[in-house]
């Protein structure tokens, strides 16, 4: 809960890169091999992103760097984004306004806030989504998540995530991705 937060500029996440890819290998688990593998994979995923009009990391240290949470806003109906071609219907784009559509590309914190207090307000989690939708002015947040993650999709929901269609988890076929929303203050 001591954790300050504050955004990166793109030159900083540039220098910083190093650190934002040694906390998510750390956080994903795994062997030393898995480690070196989703660390690159990661690396080249948020270099990729960071390219994107509007991009913002928001960061959170103590006297290291304990989480971050990233994404970028959306301009309105008809707007193309990879990853979401097919899985975002216009209908969600028309529920708000131009400019205030956000996609929160990732959030990565340690397994114990995964875990613990997900509902609490002061969650590290919570606090990052909800200060990266507040500093773009964002109505409503989005997200793509595989639908065979389920631990992913019951984590994001304990923070306040909900489906895209109707705010309930349907059935998906296997190979498919969820849309899952966030309304800003949550």
């Amino acid at each position: 809960m001591g954790e300050r937060l504050r955004p990166l500029t793109r030159g900083q996440v540039e220098d910083r890169l190093q650190e934002l890819g040694d906390l998510y290998a750390e956080v994903s688990g795994g062997g030393p091999w898995a480690w070196n593998e989703a660390r690159a994979a990661f690396l080249r995923h948020l270099a990729a992103e960071a390219r994107r009009p509007g991009f913002s990391l928001l960061i959170a240290e103590t006297t290291v760097l304990t989480g971050y949470a990233y994404g970028f806003p959306v301009g309105g109906v008809g707007t193309c984004w990879a990853g979401f071609d097919g899985h975002v219907r216009e209908s969600l784009l028309r529920r708000v306004a131009p400019g205030r559509l956000f996609v929160v590309s990732g959030i990565v914190v340690p397994s114990r806030v995964r875990r613990e207090n997900q509902d609490r307000a002061w969650n590290l989690a919570r606090r990052l989504q909800r200060r990266l939708l507040a500093d773009h002015g964002a109505a409503l947040g989005v997200t793509l998540v595989e639908a065979r993650d389920a631990g992913i999709v019951e984590t994001l929901r304990s923070w306040g995530w909900r489906s895209a269609a109707d705010g309930t988890l349907t059935a998906v076929p296997p190979g498919s991705c969820r849309v899952l929303v966030l309304t800003a203050g949550t």
